[in-house]
């Protein structure tokens, strides 16, 4: 018989819930962000008196973002955050390679017209926002950078294997740390909604062929622009 838990008890899971996706929330962000810079230490302590969590949702949100790889844990140590390398970089784009875009090519063969009009809204939306933006790094604005990883996750919706667009969406956010390092550096204007329109376009024709091509261009792309900021940094 199951035991029925009293709607106090209840109450403060879901309270306790919440406050580990609020801390998750706020954590990635500044992982992504560069808030807290690569090799960081995250210390509990400090943590709380910065976002006012207790210990409990912090331990839960850093174990999350543990097994996404955008800290590291150390049972001696504690947390830290994920080093940059260009190492990182080969291995995160060799796995996107080999489970984004055969995810994509399932989602282009199996989408259906709910499928073809998300992949159409969501690029609207990155389009317009970039539209209004300034001639600076759109990856390091927070609204593009959410609207971006929408668009791409929106092309790999209808891919039936759910381990396979949870691990490309985890792939995906440790790259995003990466564009933003890059984006930092960027001396060059870099404009992606050409990019994005002719991937979207190509996904929508069902070419399975040229869309998968288009994004490994696409993935491959992030990585030399990372190469070439490495190479500024180290040659100023």
């Amino acid at each position: 018989m199951h035991k029925i838990l009293p709607m106090h008890n209840i109450d403060e899971i879901k309270k306790e819930s919440t406050l580990v996706e609020q801390a998750f929330s706020r954590l990635r962000h500044g992982v992504l962000t560069g808030e807290f810079p690569a090799g960081a230490k995250l210390k509990i302590d400090e943590l709380q008196k910065t976002y006012g969590f207790s210990s409990s949702p912090l331990r839960e949100a850093l174990s999350r973002l543990a097994q996404e790889g955008l800290i590291r844990a150390d049972e001696r140590r504690g947390f830290r955050v994920a080093p940059i390398s260009l190492e990182d970089l080969a291995d995160i784009t060799h796995m996107r390679l080999m489970i984004e875009v055969p995810a994509l090519r399932e989602s282009v063969v199996r989408g259906d017209d709910a499928w073809e009009a998300a992949v159409v809204a969501c690029y609207h939306r990155l389009e317009r926002i970039e539209a209004r933006l300034s001639d600076g790094p759109v990856a390091l604005d927070d609204e593009w950078a959410g609207l971006h990883r929408a668009f791409h996750l929106s092309l790999l919706a209808a891919c039936p294997s759910e381990r396979q667009r949870v691990w490309s969406a985890s792939l995906f956010d440790q790259a995003e740390r990466y564009r933003r390092y890059s984006a930092r550096f960027r001396e060059a204007k870099r404009r992606k909604s050409n990019e994005h329109r002719k991937i979207m376009d190509i996904a929508l024709r069902r070419d399975v062929e040229t869309v998968c091509a288009l994004l490994e261009e696409h993935i491959l792309s992030t990585q030399r622009n990372v190469q070439a900021a490495f190479k500024r940094i180290q040659g100023a």
